[in-house]
C-alpha cells in the first residue's frame, strides 16, 4: 500500500474524451502511469504519450519534476516530446509552404520545454533552423517562425553559441542593418546578437564587425517600443562585453550625437513593462559609462609621476598668486611650498602626495580638484583664499574636502560597482550632463564651503559635516533633477537649517508611528525585561571565565580563573593551567567579599592601564576593567578575553554594586527583547487557543541524512 503522502489527486484531459480523476502514486513510475491513462480511453502505443501541465507554463511531466505536481493540478495528455519533436522535424522540411509554415509555428511554442529542446536538438533540428535562416529562402512569417523557434531552443544552454557559422552571424545582421524589414525579423534578431554578445569575447567581435554603431542607434529612434527595448539590450550587452578602448569609443559616440540626451527624452514616454526594462537599461548604461572612472578611482597617486607632481603645484599656483619661485633659495622656495599646500588645505603639507595614496578615491580625487581650479578658477581662487586667510579656527579645508567629497559621490555614484540586473534608479541628470562626476563635484565643493559656514564648523566637526553633506546629495538626487542647474538650485536651498527640520519632521513621524499606547508598554515592559538581563548577568558571572595575566615579560602570560559564588556573597579566583575547563570553585585559593567591593573601574582608569601608560593598545583598553575592594589600594585587575565578557562582567559586577548597567550589549539586548515582546503582545490572537503548557519538544529524526556536510566541498 503507497503511503498517503505519496498520492497526489489529479485531473487528465484529452481533446474530445472526458476527463479521468486519478490518485498519482509518485512511487509508481511515470511510464505506468501513462499506460494507465491511456488504457482508460483504450488509447494503443501509450510509448507515442506524455503528460503535460493543462495551464500556464504547459511543461512536460518527467521522473526529474513530477515531484513538482500538487494536488488539484489538471494535466492534459498529449504527443510525447520524442514523437512531437520527430513530426515537426519533417514538417518544416515538407515542400508545402503552409506546412513549413505551421509546423515552424508550433515549433516556435513548443521549444521553450527543455523535454522537447533536447530531443528536437539530438536530431540536429537547430542545424536545420540555421539552414533556414542562410538560405534565405522563406518569407517573413515563416522566417519569423524559424528565428523565434532557433532562439527557444538556444536559450536552453544545449549548444554553444560559438558554433555557429560566420555565414549564419553575417545574416542575422543584415536582417538588423536592413531598413525595409518587418519588425518582428528585427526584434528576434537583436535577441539573438544581443546573446552571441554576451556568449564571449569572439563573438562579440564578429558582431561588432557586421553591425554599425549608427545603425544600431538608429533603433533607438524608431517608434516600436518593442524595437526600442530590444535595440537598447543589446547595446547594454555591448558595453558590458566590449573592451575599455571600444567601450571609450562607444561613450565618445554617444556624446557627440547627443544622444544620451535623445535616449532618455524617447524612452520617458515608454509605457507599462517596455518602461520598467528601459529603466533598467538606463540604470545599466549610467553605471557602466560611469564605471570608466573606475581604473583612476582604485590607483594611488604616485609621487615619482612629474605628471602628478605638476598638477599639484598646478593647484597651488593657481590658488596663489607668488612671486617668481625660480629667484628663491631651495630651502626658501620648499618653505613656500609647504606653507601654501597647508592653507591649500592638505594634511601632509610637506608631501602633499601622500594625501592622494589612499584609494578609492585616488587620483579621482586629483582630477576633479584640478578640473574645478581649472573649469571655475574664480570660484576656486574664491574658495581657497576665503578659507586660507580666516585665522579663528573655522577654515573649511580645500584639500580633505575634495578628497572626502570625490569618495562620497563615488559611493553615491555606484563607480566601480557591477551593475545589478534587477536596479532601475538611474540618475535624469546623467542623460544631460557629459562630465556628470566632475559637475557635480564643482558644485557640491561650493555647497561643501557653505554649510560649513552654517554649522560654523571646524577641523574636530569635518565629519558632521560630510554627513549633512552627503544628505543634502542624497535627497536632491532623489528629486530626479533633470539637469545641473536644477540640481544646483535644489541643493543650494536644502541648507543646513532645512535639513535638520526634514530630520526632526522624520523623527516625530516615526514617533507617530509608535504611538503613546505603545510607547507606554513599551516603558511598561523595560523594568522586566531588565530585571531578565540583570540575571543573565549574574548566572554568566557564577559561571566564570578564564582571564589572561599580562605580564611584564613577552609571551609569558598566564591564565586564572574568576568566578561569582552561587549566593552572590563571594568573589573566588585563582590561577589555573591553560588546559583546565570550569575549575570547581573550591580549588580557587582566593577570594573577595562582595559587601568589600568599593567600585568599578574601565579602561585607562584601571590601575594596570596606569602602570603601563602610552604601551597598551586600544584593543586592550576597551578590554580592561577593575575592581576596588577594602580600602583604595587594593584592586583585581581584569583583562576580558572578548568585548562580549568585557559586557557581561561590567554589567554583572554594577548590578552586585547596586548600579544601573551600562554596556552596549545590554542595551541591545534590551532592544532586541523590547522589540520581540511588543510583536508578540499586538499579535491579532482573537479566536486563537493558547496552551496553557509549552508544545513537547518532538524526538530527534532517526538519522540526518538530510544535512549538508560542508566540511567535504571545504577539502
Amino acid at each position: 500500500m503507497p503511503q498517503q503522502k505519496d498520492i497526489v489527486k489529479i485531473a487528465i484531459q484529452m481533446p474530445g474524451a472526458y476527463p479521468q480523476l486519478i490518485q498519482l502514486d509518485q512511487k509508481k513510475p511515470l511510464s505506468a502511469v501513462i499506460k494507465e491513462v491511456c488504457d482508460g480511453w483504450t488509447l494503443p502505443g501509450p510509448d507515442n504519450y506524455a503528460l503535460q501541465y493543462a495551464d500556464g507554463v504547459q511543461t512536460y511531466i518527467t521522473e526529474s519534476n513530477r515531484l513538482d505536481i500538487k494536488n488539484g493540478c489538471i494535466l492534459r495528455l498529449t504527443k510525447a516530446p520524442g514523437r512531437c519533436a520527430e513530426d515537426l522535424f519533417k514538417g518544416i522540411q515538407s515542400s508545402d509552404s503552409g506546412v513549413r509554415c505551421d509546423s515552424l509555428k508550433e515549433l516556435a511554442t513548443v521549444s521553450t520545454d527543455v523535454t522537447f529542446a533536447q530531443e528536437f536538438i539530438s536530431r540536429d533540428g537547430h542545424l536545420l533552423l540555421v539552414k533556414i535562416v542562410e538560405d534565405s529562402n522563406e518569407n517573413n512569417m515563416i522566417m519569423t517562425h524559424t528565428l523565434t523557434a532557433f532562439m527557444e531552443l538556444m536559450d536552453h544552454g544545449i549548444v554553444s553559441w560559438e558554433n555557429l557559422s560566420t555565414v549564419f552571424i553575417k545574416k542575422i545582421a543584415g536582417f538588423v542593418n536592413a531598413k525595409p524589414t518587418d519588425a518582428s525579423i528585427q526584434q528576434v534578431c537583436l535577441d539573438i546578437l544581443e546573446s552571441m554578445v554576451l556568449s564571449g569575447q569572439s563573438l562579440f567581435l564578429q558582431v561588432k564587425q557586421e553591425v554599425t554603431m549608427e545603425r544600431l542607434i538608429a533603433h533607438l529612434q524608431v517608434t516600436n517600443q518593442q524595437i526600442q527595448t530590444k535595440a537598447m539590450a543589446l547595446l547594454m550587452a555591448v558595453l558590458q562585453t566590449a573592451g575599455d578602448s571600444d567601450r571609450q569609443d562607444i561613450f565618445s559616440f554617444l556624446n557627440k550625437k547627443n544622444l544620451r540626451q535623445y535616449i532618455y527624452k524617447n524612452i520617458i514616454h515608454s509605457s507599462g513593462s517596455v518602461q520598467d526594462k528601459m529603466a533598467h537599461y538606463l540604470y545599466v548604461l549610467q553605471s557602466v559609462t560611469l564605471n570608466h572612472l573606475e581604473p583612476r578611482m582604485r590607483t594611488p597617486l604616485d609621487c615619482y609621476s612629474q605628471e602628478q607632481r605638476d598638477i599639484l603645484h598646478g593647484l597651488r599656483q593657481a590658488a596663489f598668486e607668488t612671486e617668481s619661485e625660480n629667484s628663491l633659495s631651495h630651502e626658501r622656495r620648499r618653505s613656500l611650498c609647504a606653507k601654501e599646500f597647508k592653507k591649500l588645505g592638505f594634511s601632509n603639507n610637506s608631501n602633499p602626495g601622500q594625501d592622494l595614496v589612499r584609494t578609492p578615491p585616488g587620483l579621482l580625487a586629483l582630477d576633479t580638484m584640478f578640473y574645478f581650479a581649472t573649469r571655475y578658477p574664480d570660484a576656486y581662487s574664491r574658495f581657497v583664499l576665503e578659507n586660507s586667510s580666516r585665522e579663528d579656527k573655522h577654515e573649511c579645508p580645500f584639500a580633505r574636502s575634495s578628497i572626502q567629497l570625490t569618495l562620497v559621490l563615488c559611493e553615491i555614484l555606484r563607480i566601480g560597482e557591477t551593475p545589478s540586473e534587477t536596479r532601475s534608479d538611474y540618475h535624469p541628470i546623467f542623460f544631460s550632463q557629459d562630465r556628470l562626476l566632475e559637475e557635480l563635484f564643482c558644485v557640491c565643493i561650493q555647497l561643501l564651503n557653505k554649510t560649513w559656514k552654517e554649522m560654523r564648523a571646524t577641523q574636530e566637526d569635518f565629519d558632521k559635516v560630510m554627513q549633512v553633506v552627503r544628505e543634502q546629495i542624497t535627497r536632491t538626487l532623489a528629486t530626479k533633477p533633470t539637469s545641473l542647474e536644477l540640481f544646483k538650485n535644489k541643493v543650494h536651498a536644502l541648507n543646513y537649517s532645512e535639513i535638520l527640520k526634514l530630520r526632526q519632521t522624520e523623527r516625530l513621524h516615526q514617533e507617530e508611528i509608535l504611538a503613546p499606547p505603545v510607547l507606554e508598554l513599551k516603558e511598561r515592559l523595560k523594568p522586566e525585561l531588565l530585571e531578565l538581563i540583570r540575571q543573565q548577568r549574574l548566572n554568566r558571572l557564577c559561571q566564570g571565565t578564564m582571564f589572561r595575566k599580562i605580564s611584564n615579560r613577552r609571551r609569558q602570560d598566564k591564565l586564572w580563573y574568576c568566578r561569582l559564588s552561587p549566593n552572590h556573597k563571594m568573589l573566588h579566583y585563582g590561577d589555573v593551567e591553560e588546559d583546565t575547563d570550569n575549575p570547581p570553585i573550591e580549588t580557587l585559593q582566593e577570594k573577595i567579599p562582595v559587601a568589600d567591593i568599593k567600585g568599578l573601574l574601565t579602561g585607562k582608569d584601571c590601575p594596570h592601564m596606569k602602570e603601563n601608560k602610552g604601551k597598551q593598545t586600544k584593543e586592550v583598553l576597551d578590554l580592561a576593567f577593575s575592581i576596588m575592594y577594602d580600602v583604595e589600594e587594593y584592586s583585581l585587575n581584569f583583562i576580558a578575553p572578548s568585548r562580549t565578557d568585557f559586557c557581561l562582567w561590567t554589567d554583572g559586577l554594577s548590578v552586585l554594586l547596586g548600579r544601573e548597567m551600562s554596556s552596549e550589549a545590554m542595551r541591545s539586548e534590551l532592544e532586541i527583547l523590547l522589540s520581540m515582546e511588543i510583536k508578540l503582545r499586538l499579535l491579532d490572537l482573537e479566536n486563537v487557543p493558547i496552551p496553557d503548557s509549552a508544545p513537547v519538544v518532538p524526538k530527534p529524526p532517526s538519522n540526518y541524512n538530510f544535512c549538508y556536510d560542508f566540511s567535504q566541498t571545504e577539502q
